[in-house]
């Protein structure tokens, strides 16, 4: 898919622009040319020689060069390019980009260009959940920057935490994704995924069986379809799909709160087995054995995410799919669920211990929607999320 694609890669100054040398080597074995262009404070972090060296192609470093002028200029170089990637990007580099700042030949060349932009996040976890960078990120996808990353983990500052660049072949496979021509090129689909965990105490908490399986392959299906996903996952057993920007959460408020940050989309995925009820007052501390006996749990609904965006007045997407998991009458159930909730379809499976669904590899899916229902053979869990992300992309082009 990266075949004599061009890509501009603009490296940001951070510890993980080290990373940027081996993503130049990754895009190459698949048959990309890399154009680099360097940040001042790349520099620091990486030297143009070595960049030049495994780009095989000239670096692009000053804003005021005559002979860059002369030979390209800043624009036709932005404009030229099939991909423009940003890794690292720092905060820095989003807040000239959200703004509109064009200070340097980066930022210069991210605002003169038409061209689809790709970024992946690095910067310190307090600086990525700061409220300005927020609000960076938040225009920067309204605006139709797609977004990898940042992963969760160790930092060179010793901190931990969400901040962390994708991993060389997750931005690959990002990049494939924005340069692919399927049907949903150009939308943006949310997705949910995994169980939440309710805490009853620090050690304690209330979940549910999911694996995070179907939803995590629907998530991959849409991407390769085109799609820009934002895929929100609770504690899942399964690892995120690459090339989809990533948001973990554990309870179903935290689940809450990423969707509506996610929003607005053209088509939403609910697939999380989102927990009905929390403990209302979670303890702080480790709750012990007494001779009173067990201790009494009063609990609180959680909040209904598939109801409440099937039902928004303004920023509804034009689709919103929910999931099902029944153990008697399943289409009696689902078709209620969907006209109870308001949503468009509902994937509804049977998840008896007997099916050996929950938790396996394979589902065997009934499609309701307002038609009537549409009984999917038993198939694996890729095979279903390929055939449900068709059909998505069949109806957005309707």
């Amino acid at each position: 898919m990266l075949a004599s694609k061009r890509i501009l890669l603009i490296i940001g100054g951070g510890i993980a622009a080290y990373k940027s040398l081996d993503l130049i080597r990754r895009l190459q074995d698949r048959g990309a040319v890399v154009t680099p262009v360097l940040t001042r404070a790349a520099e620091e972090f990486v030297t143009p020689l070595s960049v030049s060296a495994l780009a095989g192609e000239k670096i692009y470093r000053d804003l005021f060069d005559l002979t860059d002028e002369a030979e390209m200029g800043h624009i036709q170089l932005s404009r030229s390019a099939d991909l423009i990637v940003v890794a690292p990007a720092t905060a820095d580099l989003m807040a000239k980009m959200a703004t509109g700042l064009a200070n340097d030949l980066a930022s210069t060349l991210l605002l003169a260009t038409d061209t689809p932009v790709l970024c992946a996040p690095a910067m310190n976890v307090r600086m990525w959940d700061h409220p300005a960078t927020r609000r960076n990120l938040e225009q920067l996808q309204a605006d139709g920057i797609r977004f990898v990353g940042p992963n969760e983990g160790d930092m060179a500052c010793g901190e931990y935490g969400p901040g962390r660049m994708s991993e060389p072949l997750e931005i690959v496979a990002a990049a494939e994704a924005a340069l692919g021509h399927g049907p949903l090129r150009g939308k943006r689909v949310l997705v949910t995924s995994g169980p939440t965990h309710e805490p009853i105490d620090p050690v304690r908490y209330i979940a549910n069986r999911s694996s995070g399986a179907q939803g995590a392959a629907v998530a991959r299906a849409l991407s390769a379809l085109g799609a820009d996903v934002v895929f929100v996952t609770g504690p899942a057993d399964v690892p995120p799909p690459q090339g989809v920007q990533v948001v973990q959460v554990e309870t179903a408020q935290q689940m809450s709160d990423a969707v509506d940050a996610a929003l607005p989309a053209d088509a939403g995925v609910f697939a999380a087995a989102v927990a009905d009820w929390r403990v209302a007052s979670a303890s702080d501390r480790k709750l012990k054995k007494s001779r009173d006996g067990m201790p009494a749990l009063e609990f609180a609904e959680n909040p209904d995410i598939l109801k409440r965006v099937s039902q928004l007045a303004d920023g509804r997407p034009a689709l919103v799919v929910g999931f099902a998991a029944e153990t008697d009458d399943v289409v009696e159930h689902a078709t209620a669920k969907r006209a109870r909730k308001g949503c468009d379809w509902i994937v509804a499976n049977d998840v008896s211990p007997e099916t050996g669904i929950m938790g396996g590899s394979e589902n065997a899916v009934t499609l309701i929607t307002e038609q009537g229902a549409e009984i999917w053979p038993r198939m694996d869990k890729h095979a279903v999320a390929k055939r449900l992300a068709q059909q998505i992309a069949d109806a957005l082009e309707d």
